[in-house]
């Protein structure tokens, strides 16, 4: 696997880091949400995809084709407003920076520690179905890139 999207993922958990000091601030013409909620979701993605990306079997995947996924992935975009998280990476009431910090850390050693799993891990999305390691970097990437966007989006 190529580490540059790795390396690319780390780039966008920097960015949190710098944000992370704004997690209070709320911009209702862009988001409902502060900036610590656009943060804390997209670290909870992080950890919770690399952790189940590291527990799958290698031997059970099976390769699909995706339309959604693919056009999706090609363009790097998830449009907003149309997704809906499941509960597990919903953010809590209250978002301290100690918290995120921890997952920022959480995030940084799952990275290290994918870098070196099968080819054929993977993780099951609802909708973009079984995602390979190359494919679920991506979808981590893009998914990261698309709630910094709405976070740079509220501080303009």
């Amino acid at each position: 696997m190529r580490n540059s999207r790795i390396k690319q993922v780390k780039q966008l958990l920097a960015e949190i880091e710098e944000n992370i000091p704004k997690k209070d601030f709320k911009n209702e013409h862009v988001s409902k949400s502060t900036i610590g909620w656009q943060l804390d979701h997209a670290l909870k993605v992080v950890n919770g995809v690399c952790k189940m990306l590291e527990a799958s079997d290698p031997k059970t995947y099976t390769s699909n084709f995706n339309l959604t996924r693919t056009v999706m992935f090609t363009f790097g975009y998830f449009p907003r407003g149309k997704g809906k998280s499941p509960k597990v990476v919903l953010p809590p009431d209250v978002i301290t920076s100690e918290n995120l910090l921890n997952q920022l850390a959480l995030a940084k050693t799952n990275l290290e520690k994918i870098k070196s799993l099968p080819k054929t891990s993977h993780f099951e999305h609802f909708l973009f179905g079984d995602l390979t390691k190359k494919q679920t970097v991506r979808f981590i990437e893009i998914h990261t890139k698309h709630h910094l966007k709405i976070v740079r989006d509220m501080l303009k």
